[in-house]
């Protein structure tokens, strides 16, 4: 089993999440740690890149709805990119896509998190 890896990159006041590996109930720490530090510095808007994310179970998707839940207390936006057409449908199936705006590429989200 794979673990998660978090880098944090960012684009003026946009945050990139760089997931590596798997997405599970054990990402949690890293995840929300990343996501917490771009909050605090500032970002309003942060993209979940998945390009190199291998695996993602029922508990990874509960992290997103948490991401999810604490990026609109916080007025922050959450982006995704890099998702294949597996997750791309679970994120449709579970309706997270209408929460979580799912962009083609990583340029793309970021135009639409700075627009």
């Amino acid at each position: 089993m794979s673990t998660t890896t978090v880098t944090l990159d960012r684009v003026a006041s946009v945050a990139i999440l760089r997931i590596a590996g798997d997405v599970t109930s054990a990402s949690e720490g890293d995840l929300m740690a990343g996501f917490n530090q771009a909050i605090e510095d500032g970002a309003d808007a942060v993209i979940l890149d998945f390009a190199r994310m291998e695996y993602m179970n029922s508990g990874g998707i509960g992290l997103l709805v948490t991401l999810l839940v604490r990026a609109q207390r916080g007025g922050a936006r959450l982006l995704a990119t890099g998702l294949s057409d597996h997750y791309r449908q679970i994120l449709s199936l579970t309706r997270l896509d209408e929460a979580i705006e799912i962009h083609d590429n990583e340029a793309a989200a970021i135009a639409a998190a700075e627009g």
